[in-house]
């Protein structure tokens, strides 16, 4: 049995602005940009084994949601079942969702952000490879995107220190 979080994230032009360490008394230079072009990252986590799965995709959709499960279907581990737990957003719950064999879908409490560590997981992102930047076209955001996620799966024991959850692991045994 696996445990996954899985989440979907907004990166674009319109990015966010975050503090950067300066010089006391100066002023440091953070590039903002006025364009709207954007992507979605699909996202998921298994903080256990360290690992994820994601998507780079133009809109947040069944269609999109539906390659995404077949993405982290690939990569649970053979023979095991994943427990995928997500948030409740429309293309989550509708019955158009083609759920794969090796995964059971668990729906987190309605307005509980809090609960689902991918969250954490784009923050972290954010913070580290995503934000001060201006991206000069569609496919600037999607390698910066990509990149991030490459940048994270390098790095498995931050995915495990961000995502585990004890609530969620009560019981198991390693």
């Amino acid at each position: 049995m696996e445990l996954w979080f899985q989440d979907e994230a907004r990166i674009g032009q319109k990015n966010g602005i975050t503090r950067q360490w300066a010089r006391r008394g100066t002023r440091p230079r953070q590039p903002a940009d006025q364009r709207y072009k954007s992507a979605y990252l699909f996202g998921a986590i298994c903080p256990a084994r360290g690992t994820g799965a994601a998507l780079a995709l133009p809109f947040a959709d069944t269609e999109a949601m539906q390659l995404h499960i077949d993405e982290i279907s690939r990569h649970v581990e053979k023979g095991a079942h994943a427990v995928l737990i997500m948030d409740r957003a429309g293309w989550h719950t509708t019955a158009n969702l083609n759920m794969p064999r090796n995964i059971t879908p668990i729906f987190l409490p309605p307005r509980a952000p809090e609960l689902n560590p991918v969250e954490n997981v784009w923050q972290y992102m954010r913070q580290n490879w995503l934000s001060n930047r201006v991206f000069d076209s569609y496919d600037a955001i999607i390698d910066a995107a990509c990149d991030a996620w490459h940048k994270l799966l390098a790095a498995p024991e931050t995915i495990t220190s961000i995502g585990m959850r004890e609530w969620a692991h009560v019981g198991q045994t390693q």
